[in-house]
């Protein structure tokens, strides 16, 4: 039997679809599962807040915040599986000796992003919210809206828990030879630039100390990620 035959452009799409399909209903059921515990999250979200207790001006704005904390949460939650599918969508087009590294991508992406996502909510928002609660206080009283809070938290633990995923992406283009070490070396200073940029992005404030919060750890991640490319 020949298990690497090639597949039709037909016979890719239906198991794109069949990937797909198996990746919403991971989703769906995560985020199901969510609603349980969306109140202890929405908590959690809004503890960087402190005493100031966020309001809703829309009659529909607290429910729509309440499912995209949900949906969010399931993303989170439904992460593995859909790796996992979409690393056994690329398996077909690699060699042997490069399969076995996509099963490395399944729980270090996972575990990427989770601490992503944990630099950002103990190192990152306390700062940046307490540096935003305080800013023009003498001027104006904070009374933020939870629609606008929690979706301007979320991206920033979004964009960290991607950005924290750089090592592991740099080691598998390593392995596969599309990167090298003296490449990432000789293009540091603009990897550098490139990094200040994002962090300009993804900081909430204007202030350099925040941003060099948010550059530092990325300037390290992408020191790790040639480290780890040396290895490979």
């Amino acid at each position: 039997m020949d298990d690497e035959r090639r597949l039709t452009i037909f016979e890719h799409l239906e198991e794109l679809r069949g990937r797909l399909i198996k990746s919403v209903i991971a989703l769906l059921v995560t985020t199901l599962l969510s609603l349980i515990f969306t109140s202890r999250f929405l908590k959690i979200l809004t503890a960087p807040m402190g005493n100031l207790q966020p309001v809703f001006l829309r009659p529909t704005e607290m429910i729509i915040t309440y499912f995209k904390v949900a949906l969010i949460s399931g993303v989170a939650l439904a992460m593995p599986v859909i790796i996992y599918q979409l690393v056994l969508f690329m398996l077909p087009a690699l060699k042997p000796h490069e399969r076995r590294y996509l099963y490395i991508i399944v729980p270090g992406a996972t575990i990427s992003f989770v601490v992503g996502l944990a630099f950002a909510y103990f190192a990152l928002l306390p700062f940046a919210i307490g540096y935003l609660l305080t800013f023009g206080g003498d001027i104006a009283r904070a009374q933020w809206t939870i629609g606008e809070y929690v979706g301007f938290v979320t991206t920033i633990l979004l964009w960290m828990g991607v950005a924290f995923e750089t090592p592991l992406v740099i080691f598998f283009l390593a392995k596969l030879g599309i990167i090298t070490p003296a490449m990432l070396s000789h293009y540091r200073r603009y990897a550098i630039l490139a990094i200040a940029v994002v962090a300009a992005v993804i900081t909430p404030t204007p202030d350099p100390f925040n941003m060099m919060i948010v550059m530092l750890p990325l300037y390290l991640l992408y020191e790790a990620g040639v480290l780890l490319a040396r290895f490979a």
